[in-house]
């Protein structure tokens, strides 16, 4: 707190009103006049709960704290409750004070969090003339905006890192037959001396669907065994986590499913096509229903399959023979072995592979680099906010 500076709380600036509107309630409203939720707009009503403007804080559920400026004439759902400043109180100077409060200090309940305005309507709040809130508040405003510029260029480099890999990927399994990578240059035109050869996929690939749910009931784990692995692990590509084991009879019985390194796995419902290679080391163990076991013959390496797999051309066709309306899955096994593969022989496979990691590893540089540079001009905000507050601006 800056010495000469008058404090009271925030009790002293704003006066909460809360609201009733829920989305069940307004959805056969009709009007002019904005509804907004945690998300931003949500329809337009026939009436408003406020004339003039205001501040919205989220209050139930994610987000919480989370603090909006919106319109005179306009409402909140009932998610979010309305924070409306008092006289001799500037609206924006009171939306940077509320943006550096911390609320989590302030959360309740576990499963759905809660802040509730009588627990933090204490805060020290500085008392400041009008004039001297409108000071801060256009510093403010002017390091913010150059912040958010600085934000804009990092996310964009971000982007573009990201798409840098992609990019790269999708030319390299483009369907067009024109179009191949010169594994030798890395130019991303077809050398006429590769044969890439087209198959359908069951012929260079055995494919081993999880079992049915049913055959993995919780009843049947056990603290310590044969590991089932499960969607999350071809997600994020992580084999070290696990949650559920099957004891040695019931692995015996499932051992069509198990899993061994150079296997690849694939998630096949809700979050589809995310494939992992099953690593060195793994603990042996099984698939459970939401997987898809493929084991590459000798005609694929199997990091070349993954990056097929990842490319445009095998996820267009996946989406296109899936089912399933609120939940994609993947379809059925015998309509995936259709698909089409094309492939160049075994060393040009690797060359290839060994590019597209190269490119890979300097992509994850950059995004790196970009990620750290949005985390530092968060930083930044809070750092200014907390001069701000202290009476350092």
């Amino acid at each position: 707190m800056k010495q000469g500076w008058e404090y009271g709380i925030l009790d002293d600036a704003v006066k909460k009103s809360s609201s009733n509107i829920s989305l069940n309630k307004i959805k056969d409203e009709e009007g002019n006049y904005p509804v907004f939720g945690a998300k931003g707009f949500a329809k337009n009503v026939s009436f408003f709960d406020q004339n003039k403007d205001y501040l919205a804080i989220i209050k139930d559920g994610a987000g919480i704290g989370r603090v909006s400026k919106h319109p005179k004439n306009s409402s909140v759902l009932a998610t979010l409750q309305y924070i409306i400043p008092k006289d001799g109180f500037d609206i924006d100077f009171i939306k940077y004070f509320l943006n550096q409060v911390d609320f989590e200090k302030h959360r309740n309940g576990s499963t759905i969090p809660h802040i509730y305005f009588k627990d933090y309507k204490t805060e020290p709040f500085p008392l400041l003339p009008l004039s001297e809130q409108k000071r801060i508040v256009k510093i403010l405003d002017e390091a913010f905006a150059a912040i958010d510029k600085a934000k804009a260029n990092a996310e964009k480099n971000l982007q573009n890192s990201r798409e840098l890999f992609d990019s790269y990927l999708n030319k390299v399994f483009a369907p067009s037959a024109g179009i191949r990578l010169n594994s030798a240059e890395g130019s991303g035109q077809r050398n006429p001396e590769e044969d890439w050869e087209e198959k359908k996929l069951g012929k260079v690939c055995d494919f081993v669907r999880g079992p049915f749910g049913g055959s993995l009931k919780k009843q049947i784990f056990v603290e310590d065994g044969y590991a089932v692995f499960e969607q999350s692990h071809a997600i994020y590509n992580q084999f070290e986590r696990i949650r559920y084991f099957i004891n040695d009879d019931k692995f015996k019985e499932m051992s069509r499913f198990e899993i061994r390194p150079g296997n690849l796995i694939m998630s096949c419902s809700g979050t589809m096509g995310k494939v992992s290679i099953v690593p060195d080391g793994v603990k042996q163990g099984i698939i459970n229903q939401a997987l898809l076991l493929l084991k590459p013959n000798g005609s694929l390496f199997n990091k070349f399959l993954k990056y097929w797999i990842e490319s445009d051309s095998f996820q267009e066709s996946l989406k296109m023979y899936s089912q399933g309306a609120a939940i994609q899955n993947v379809a059925s096994v015998k309509t995936l072995k259709e698909i089409q593969i094309h492939f160049p022989s075994l060393p040009i496979q690797k060359k290839i592979v060994k590019k597209l990691d190269e490119i890979s590893s300097e992509s994850k540089k950059l995004e790196a680099i970009y990620q750290q540079k949005l985390a530092d001009l968060e930083e930044l905000k809070k750092s200014i906010l907390q001069k701000a507050f202290d009476g350092e601006l």
